[in-house]
């Protein structure tokens, strides 16, 4: 059973988001103050870091770090999290990328898809090979976006790109980029509007203006959607908590403790269950399932997302 957190315990996974609240509150002493925080944080880092690598040098010596304890640290996320942010992490980078990519083949299975990968190359890009209904779909391409690029960056921060294989790029040699997005534009601003796989694009407005860290929930045909931004990403989903099966409303967006700045999790205000936006809404608590993401596309100006037809106006 996932823990509840008490009023008087914070939540760890908003943690570097207080950080980030705290340094930029010191910028008002001027840069000197701002410099001085920023190095008590890196020193502080440091230090516990140190920390971390002989306390995991003592446990080996005594013979106690075997695989069942490697597998216990890097199951745990917030073990895993910090582990990683010192460079301590029990697992190489192409195992976490296939674990990764373990987590959100569920997902992707439900859509008639799968994704292998095919190698990490020594510059840090990952390479992938979309399998069965998401390969040549452009619907199904922004899906794969939604649900591994985020889960492999995560997995791996070092990485430096990613790149996808289909079908045809491999009759033809090639790789592609991840999402082809001139093909998707193309076939968003087709007379029709609908994807080949009987979805429809829907402009909404609202969602255009969303400051970063901002969660909006807004109506898409006939569809209820929950959209929230991430720097400058967007991300949708059906506005339905996957564990009370209520709408996100009163929900908010936290950065993961131990992540980078662009982590963010979505916490449903009534059963306080946890999502990772960029891995297509993996439930971060025990038991707690997955949201349902929705192909999203912004130029700049004009935001859309893909409903299906049977919901779409």
């Amino acid at each position: 059973m996932a823990r509840e957190d008490s009023p008087a315990t914070p939540d760890w996974r908003t943690t570097g988001e207080r950080i980030d609240a705290l340094i930029a509150a010191s910028g008002s002493g001027g840069a000197v103050a701002r410099e001085r925080s920023e190095e008590l944080v890196r020193v502080v880092a440091d230090f516990y870091g140190a920390g971390l690598e002989r306390l995991l040098d003592l446990v080996h010596e005594q013979g106690r770090l075997d695989e069942d304890v490697l597998a216990a640290l890097a199951g745990d996320e917030l073990v895993a999290g910090v582990l990683l942010v010192h460079g301590l992490h029990p697992y190489g980078v192409e195992t976490r990328v296939e674990q990764a990519l373990e987590s959100v083949r569920p997902y992707l299975g439900s859509h008639g898809g799968d994704v292998e990968l095919l190698a990490v190359t020594d510059e840090g890009t990952v390479r992938l090979r979309l399998l069965g209904s998401c390969d040549g779909c452009p619907s199904s391409s922004v899906t794969l976006r939604l649900a591994v690029q985020g889960a492999v960056e995560a997995a791996a921060p070092e990485i430096t790109s990613i790149e996808v294989e289909t079908a045809a790029d491999e009759d033809a040699g090639a790789a592609g980029p991840l999402v082809p997005v001139d093909s998707l534009f193309a076939r968003l601003h087709t007379e029709s509007g609908t994807a080949d796989d009987g979805a429809s694009w829907e402009v909404v407005p609202e969602l255009s203006g969303l400051e970063s860290g901002a969660v909006a929930r807004v109506g898409v045909g006939r569809m209820p959607v929950v959209a929230c931004r991430v720097g400058t990403d967007l991300f949708a989903f059906e506005d339905r908590c996957a564990r009370c099966e209520r709408p996100f409303e009163g929900a908010t967006l936290a950065r993961r403790l131990g992540g980078r700045s662009g982590d963010a999790v979505l916490r449903c205000a009534g059963c306080r269950a946890h999502y990772d936006v960029r891995r297509a809404g993996v439930c971060l608590d025990e038991n707690g399932g997955h949201l349902a993401p929705l192909p999203l596309l912004s130029d700049g100006a004009v935001v859309s997302v893909s409903v299906p037809a049977a919901v779409a106006p």
